[in-house]
């Protein structure tokens, strides 16, 4: 019997609704495989800011740091109408997403991106590319770069300036670019490491350290890729895909793009990791403040990614396994939830699609 202890951040809009799913299919692995998940639930985002009036305490860093994993919802609310957003940025719900990838060290971001063959009506793409199916690892590095450097804004002869500051050092690139060749090699072998070398310094040093990281690593196909050129491809043609190795704001926008090509967003995991086996999973989507509180939203994503927790934090591979092939069998059963529902296939609720996996385990 293995006992394993879980930081639970359920967040805001519909991130409570979700992870309420994907602690139901745990629980069920852990009856099923003889695991006991303990859940210690922490405030981040707007509804800290409510209760502490920040998006993330010191005290919830230090907690989430004892736990083996962390399991979270989304944060945040819709940015023309919450109080959230008129406060400062440094105390706005998403200020905490970036305070807890800062402090537990999460340079690695894993976003998947697979067109399972019974959603291929939902993806967006003309039929024979949407045919030819897709399955590709996004590896964005996660705590340097644009989002992570020195801005200010001031004012110059009357009128405002803002300045951001793109910087990576040589050991982040080569960090990420390891896991990246790691994971690339339990795949299909190929990295199409992504770039503006012909614009940017840092994207000429992240080449160059791409590729002394690929000697490394023989069997594993490398290919340099300029980002616009990436934007394109993966509409034309996203099946050449395997591992996407790409700085931060690339791979933010990147991914989102990618996300939306398999049909739904709320169909997409993810998981970041630190140095170790330590990881937060957290689905792609965001809060869906429209629909929150109403079981409507798709708890797949957030469920996929509790999958990822077992295979990445805790080494639980059979486990992960059997909440994949369970998604995979209610998917082919023909049940959908309102994002992803179409003709010929029945309607269900956030819960009912949980009850549903579950009893695929």
């Amino acid at each position: 019997m293995s006992n394993f202890n879980l930081a639970v951040i359920k967040g805001d809009g519909i991130g409570p609704e979700v992870v309420t799913e994907a602690m139901k299919v745990l629980d069920k692995i852990g009856e099923k495989f003889g695991h006991t998940f303990n859940y210690e639930q922490l405030l981040m985002g707007g509804c800290s800011i409510d209760v502490h009036g920040v998006p993330l305490t010191d005290e919830a860093v230090e907690r989430a740091k004892q736990a083996d994993a962390v399991l979270l919802g989304s944060i945040g609310g819709n940015t023309s109408t919450s109080p959230w957003y008129k406060l400062d940025p440094s105390l706005r719900p998403e200020a905490g997403l970036l305070k807890i990838r800062k402090e537990l060290g999460l340079f690695a971001n894993l976003r998947p991106a697979l067109l399972y063959p019974e959603l291929k009506g939902a993806c967006p793409l003309k039929e024979e590319i949407a045919d030819k199916g897709f399955d590709m690892m996004i590896m964005r590095e996660l705590t340097g770069g644009l989002y992570f450097g020195e801005r200010k804004t001031v004012e110059e002869n009357g009128k405002k300036k803002a300045i951001d500051t793109l910087t990576y050092s040589e050991d982040e690139i080569r960090r990420i670019a390891i896991r990246g060749f790691d994971i690339a090699m339990k795949r299909r072998k190929k990295v199409t490491s992504v770039d503006k070398a012909n614009v940017l310094d840092s994207s000429r040093l992240w080449r160059a350290v791409v590729n002394e990281v690929a000697k490394d690593y023989p069997e594993v196909e490398v290919e340099h890729m300029l980002v616009d050129n990436c934007a394109m491809q993966l509409v034309k043609d996203p099946a050449q895909f395997d591992v996407i190795l790409t700085e931060n704001m690339f791979g933010d926008i990147l991914s989102d793009e990618a996300s939306m090509v398999t049909g739904s967003i709320g169909m997409l995991a993810s998981a970041s990791l630190n140095e170790t086996k330590f990881g937060m999973y957290e689905p792609s989507g965001g809060s869906a403040p429209d629909i929150a509180g109403q079981n409507k939203a798709n708890p797949i994503a957030t469920i996929l990614s509790a999958a990822m927790l077992l295979r990445f934090s805790l080494d639980l591979d059979k486990e992960a396994d059997a909440i994949e092939a369970a998604v995979k069998q209610v998917l082919k059963d023909g049940y959908r939830t309102c994002d992803i529902v179409s003709e010929g296939t029945k309607l269900v609720s956030c819960s009912e699609m949980g009850d549903l996996i579950c009893e695929r385990i």
